[in-house]
């Protein structure tokens, strides 16, 4: 592939993309994070694009290509598919052009994201809620724009979507007053990734680009791998926004020749920076938001002294999830455990457990039997949190030494993957 080719191309259409989005978009403001900042001695800016029209980025891509469409978006209506984020964009630009438009949104799409495409889409849009991930609506919102000669809109994959999320770097580059030696973008797809690399490795060649993937999705990594675009059985859907089986071939072919690195990061670190973000900052962002300051500390000497921008993608996040958020950051921090205790058959074995096993700031989250009668003799189930991870142990050793039988369910298990 002829990388200069592709570069100088796409910075043509982004650069006529911005002229077509003045009307539309609000410019997001670029933040120095004083507490990042001194964590990590460097000097660690948030691209807020949770403060979007449409608390994400996807308004970008989703409206450029819609507006270059010109009067054959309005005669022959248009149909996409989306985790949620890309839907708003399209509803949006859908209410603001007067064009019709189907939205195809996974079954378990956030309540949140579906009451928001609604609202910004008004009467201009149907919502069809159809299959488990975006791969599986994706396909629907295919065979329905075949059969009713509608225009599909890619939520990734298409130059004129890419040219549009590519405007976010020329707007970054301009709020910049130093040169940024590092920036970290979450890929879901990848028409991010792809077109802010293709504008920086042209007017900012020396920023070293790392993509960002969650580690239950990690299909660019896989197909940077293996040479091609490769799909993924199965994907851990917790981080919606960024979580796709499949990457597009074009935003590949870009992200292939032009990221420096891609890093996956653990969803459980997701929610511990997502908590950070909102305790330190009242920063509410979603899983795929929260993407670039979650990697921060697996590049901490690498970029100390350095100038680091994390762009921050979107901010729709539903309420509904935050003890989901909790218990996976609890347990990815190793506060959070889970045991199945066989008690011994004796009177008090349950005091003796929270008076002599429990250390002191532990607590029992979670008392659950396994068995619905008969529960003398069957299992329970016991989650705790511990004061500091060190404490484990200690009380794996006193289980022992009181007579305690137990099985440690391990955070990657099958089992685990139920209590969640």
């Amino acid at each position: 592939m002829n990388t200069t080719l592709t570069t100088r191309l796409a910075l043509g259409k982004v650069q006529a993309a911005k002229t077509g989005l003045e009307n539309i978009l609000s410019k997001t403001p670029l933040q120095l994070n004083q507490y990042l900042s001194e964590k990590y001695s460097s000097s660690i800016y948030l691209k807020r694009e949770d403060l979007q029209v449409v608390r994400s980025f996807k308004i970008r891509g989703a409206y450029n290509k819609i507006f270059s469409m010109g009067k054959t978006a309005k005669e022959k209506s248009i149909v996409c598919a989306s985790a949620g984020n890309h839907a708003q964009g399209v509803a949006y630009s859908c209410a603001f052009l007067e064009i019709r438009g189907t939205i195809f949104m996974p079954l378990p799409t956030p309540k949140q994201k579906i009451e928001q495409v609604k609202w910004f889409g008004k009467n201009w849009i149907d919502i069809q809620l159809v299959g488990d991930t975006f791969d599986d609506c994706c396909e629907k919102a295919k065979q329905f724009s075949k059969e009713n000669a509608s225009v599909f809109i890619h939520p990734f994959d298409d130059e004129e979507v890419i040219a549009g999320q590519g405007t976010l770097a020329l707007e970054l580059l301009e709020q910049s007053k130093a040169p940024i030696d590092y920036l970290f973008i979450p890929i879901g797809g990848g028409g991010l990734a792809a077109g802010m690399a293709s504008v920086f490795k042209i007017l900012s060649p020396n920023t070293k680009l790392i993509g960002l993937e969650p580690q239950g999705a990690p299909a660019m990594k896989v197909s940077f791998d293996k040479g091609k675009v490769s799909p993924l059985q199965e994907i851990d859907r917790f981080a919606d926004g960024a979580a796709v089986k499949e990457v597009g071939q074009l935003t590949f072919s870009i992200c292939k020749d032009l990221l420096d690195e891609i890093a996956l990061v653990p969803e459980g670190k997701i929610c511990s920076s997502m908590l950070e973000l909102y305790n330190r900052n009242a920063i509410i962002v979603e899983p795929a938001g929260a993407l670039s300051i979650a990697a921060l500390d697996a590049y901490a000497e690498n970029i100390k002294g350095k100038n680091v921008v994390c762009l921050v993608s979107g901010g729709n996040n539903d309420i509904g999830r935050m003890e989901e958020i909790k218990e996976r950051s609890l347990v990815y921090e190793g506060i959070k455990h889970h045991f199945l205790v066989n008690f011994p058959q004796r009177a008090g074995a349950l005091k003796e457990f929270v008076n002599h096993v429990l250390g002191e700031g532990n607590d029992i989250t979670r008392f659950e039997y396994l068995k619905k009668n008969n529960r003398e003799k069957g299992a329970v189930l016991i989650g705790i949190e511990l004061s500091k991870k060190e404490d484990l142990p200690e009380l794996k050793k006193r289980m022992d030494e009181r007579g305690f039988g137990y099985k440690y369910v391990q955070p990657d298990s099958e089992i685990f993957s139920f209590l969640l």
